[in-house]
């Protein structure tokens, strides 16, 4: 496979879904602590979100005033290292201003994941020399609109990537869902319902792809109860 092996890995409601007043009852935080053993005893190679939930994760410093008068600088993937994990930010204007070149987090499975930005063309100058003082690598996904099947490809050929947990947003995931990169989902799946208009589900239709999200199969692979009526709920993609 020229692509890395993706896993959908995300914390869901009842009723699908991924944001809401659920996921902040204490009722519910062994769960939420299940969500997170079950991300690092994956062991992947990287994390990937887009770029909501990368800022609502791990806060983000104001955009910068800063001014760059330097030569025009090349629209080339830049590998500021190789890492043994790597936090995998889809931002294709450029408006994750990252102060390190890394995660820094008290959770081990994200904690000090190297980031790469995943870019468009169209971004600044200003914002690409701000990425490369601060250590970060990126790559670029297309002109204006990101190739999601090129990204994949890339992260695996030019970052060596074999594993990848994909972590939302739901516009990310359905845009994955509907190009036909998502091989396994693993649900921990919270025994509360979520009613409110403003609770995004797992796969959502959004600005990274054209229509509606196509219907995609998977089989159940395995069902775990976890305590506090909560499941691990494992698919496959139907071949």
């Amino acid at each position: 496979m020229d692509r890395p092996y993706i896993i959908c890995h995300m914390v869901t409601s009842l009723d699908g879904k991924v944001t809401g007043d659920f996921l902040g009852k204490s009722a519910y935080s062994g769960l939420i602590e299940d969500y997170y053993r079950i991300h690092r005893e994956y062991g992947a190679d990287g994390f990937l979100c887009g770029r909501v939930t990368m800022e609502s994760s791990f806060p983000q410093p104001p955009a910068p005033t800063a001014v760059y008068d330097g030569p025009p600088i090349v629209r080339e993937d830049y590998i500021a290292e190789s890492a043994a994990f790597y936090a995998v930010a889809i931002d294709p204007q450029g408006k994750l201003w990252w102060s390190d070149r890394a995660i820094a987090d008290t959770d081990d499975g994200y904690n000090d994941a190297h980031i790469i930005e995943v870019l468009t063309q169209s971004v600044s100058d200003v914002f690409l020399a701000h990425l490369r003082g601060k250590g970060v690598s990126y790559l670029f996904g297309g002109k204006t609109e990101l190739d999601l099947s090129l990204v994949v490809q890339k992260l695996k050929r030019v970052f060596g990537v074999e594993t990848l947990l994909l972590e939302g947003g739901g516009i990310v995931n359905g845009s994955f869902l509907q190009e036909g990169l998502i091989d396994e989902i693993s649900l921990v799946v919270i025994p509360a319902a979520e009613p409110s208009e403003k609770a995004v589900p797992l796969f959502q239709t959004g600005h990274y792809q054209t229509g509606d999200i196509a219907a995609a199969s998977f089989r159940l692979k395995e069902a775990k109860n976890l305590d506090n009526g909560g499941l691990w709920l494992t698919y496959q993609k139907q071949s």
